[in-house]
Parts: structure tokens; sequence; C-alpha cells
């Protein structure tokens, strides 16, 4: 009997290779893709109000119904921002449509300038895509000095499109929260300095 021939076993280094190449990159694709949903998922909220997001609006609006809405006002402090921070008003009723000014306080209990972002949502979820801010002390970083008491006026309406939609349409109150989170503030970037001259050549 002629015995079988055995051939060498070929080597396995390209092919591992190629296998720990494949996985690097699904993992650093991976990486990216979570980075870049947390963007795209804001701005996924912005424009549909999901999640209680609100929209931002530059005018008021043309039509006001006599139909009535509540509207409740929270405000939260995250850890490690020292402030004291509050609705002036619990709760006002508006038409919807109508335009209205309300104010949250904030109050620095530390004895140096601090800054805070403050993050926004409505409950019911629903009805985030209808409730349009005009003029809110969310849109930038706010910067308290030692002890001040700051005033934050909140320009808002109703949507009247809200009294249309099969989610919201049965909305009676709504509530709107606020939570101010702790926000370093952009350092400048240093100049760049030029060449020094030698004592000598001047």
């Amino acid at each position: 009997m002629t015995p079988q021939q055995i051939e060498p076993e070929k080597p396995k280094t390209s092919a591992n290779m190629r296998i720990v190449i494949a996985c690097s990159a699904f993992v650093v694709s991976m990486v990216g893709v979570s980075y870049a949903a947390v963007p795209l998922y804001q701005l996924f909220c912005q424009v549909t109000g999901y999640g209680g997001t609100t929209q931002r609006v530059e005018q008021m609006s043309d039509t006001i119904l006599d139909r009535k809405i509540k509207v409740r006002f929270d405000g939260n402090v995250a850890a490690g921002l020292p402030w004291a921070f509050k609705p002036v008003e619990r709760e006002v009723e508006i038409k919807i449509g109508e335009t209205i000014q309300i104010a949250y306080t904030a109050e620095n209990k530390s004895d140096q300038t601090t800054y805070g972002q403050a993050t926004f949502n409505v409950t019911p979820m629903s009805a985030g895509a209808f409730f349009n801010k005009i003029q809110c002390f969310c849109f930038t970083e706010n910067a308290l000095a030692p002890g001040e008491v700051m005033n934050m006026p909140v320009v808002f309406f109703v949507d009247p499109a809200i009294v249309d939609d099969v989610d919201a349409k049965d909305v009676t109150t709504i509530t709107l929260s606020y939570t101010f989170f702790p926000h370093a503030p952009e350092k400048p970037v240093a100049a760049v300095a030029g060449p020094v001259q030698d004592k000598d050549t001047l």
C-alpha cells in the first residue's frame, strides 16, 4: 500500500491577519457610528419633537384659538453646579397660539464665577413638536458671578396645529422642564509668538 502523502500545513499568518484587520475595522466603524449617533439623534429630535424636544422659531403664531392649555414649569440643577434654579411661576394657563413670556431665576451660591448650560424637554412627549420657543436662556451658555441672581425669560407659544395631531390633540397640560449642567467656558486660543530677534541685531 502506497502511503498517503501528507502535504505540509500552510501557514495561517495571512488569514489570521485578515481577520484581525477586519475586526479592527469593525470596531473603529462602530465607535464612529456611536459618536455620530449623538448629534444625529439631537437633530432628529429638534426636527420632529421626538423625546419631548421643543422647537425654536423666530415668529409668533398668526392664529390664536379659544381653547386653553395649562403649562407647568420645572427647574433642576445637576450635581457639580452650585446654583439655585426655579421658575418664578409654577403654572400658567394660556390660549393655544398665544405668545407669552415667563421667567426662571438662577442664583450662584458659590464664591466664584460659574458657568451653566441648560437642557430642556416637554412632557407629554407628543407635545414637544408643538411647543415653540422664540426666546430662551437655554439657547446659550450662562455665567453667574459669585452670589449673582439672574432673571431668565422664556418666550413661547403652543402651535395651534396641536389640535389636529392624533397623538397630541387631547393634551390639556404641558410640563416644560429645564436642567442646568456645569459648563466649562471656552478658552481663548493663545497667540502665536513671532520670531525673537537677537539683541545684537537691534
